[in-house]
């Protein structure tokens, strides 16, 4: 019995030391994780890459995926690296950072057109002069 209550209180003490990273972060760093995983998540959308197929691709699971996208800092550099190398092979993350990606760009330039419906007859006989 006393063997029992002593690998019980071990187990207790080792639970109670698992930190996750986002609670001992500051809050300037808890957005700077945030802003990269939504730059890569922004870089995915852009090269029109399935989140599911980038996580097969570099090697991930889908949930870590997602987890990279929100920005949780608990998750290692390699991974992070090998997912944008999924999303964007050859791409750094001083490019990432830089959003100097063409794709980028293009994604921007659909972002910033906007569809403009057509005057009914009322509209245009109100415009008519």
């Amino acid at each position: 019995m006393r063997v029992l209550s002593i690998f019980k209180r071990i187990k207790i003490d080792l639970t109670i030391m698992k930190v996750t990273q986002a609670a001992v972060l500051s809050p300037g760093l808890a957005a700077q994780a945030e802003e990269i995983g939504h730059k890569v998540a922004r870089l995915r959308r852009a090269r029109q890459v399935k989140q599911a197929d980038a996580a097969l691709r570099a090697g991930l699971s889908r949930n870590t995926a997602y987890r990279i996208e929100k920005g949780d800092p608990g998750l290692a550099v390699g991974q992070l690296l090998r997912y944008l190398d999924a999303i964007s092979p050859g791409a750094r993350l001083e490019s990432l950072l830089l959003e100097t990606d063409p794709a980028l760009k293009t994604l921007v330039s659909r972002e910033a057109t906007q569809r403009v419906r057509g005057l009914t007859a009322a509209e245009l006989d109100e415009l008519d002069f």
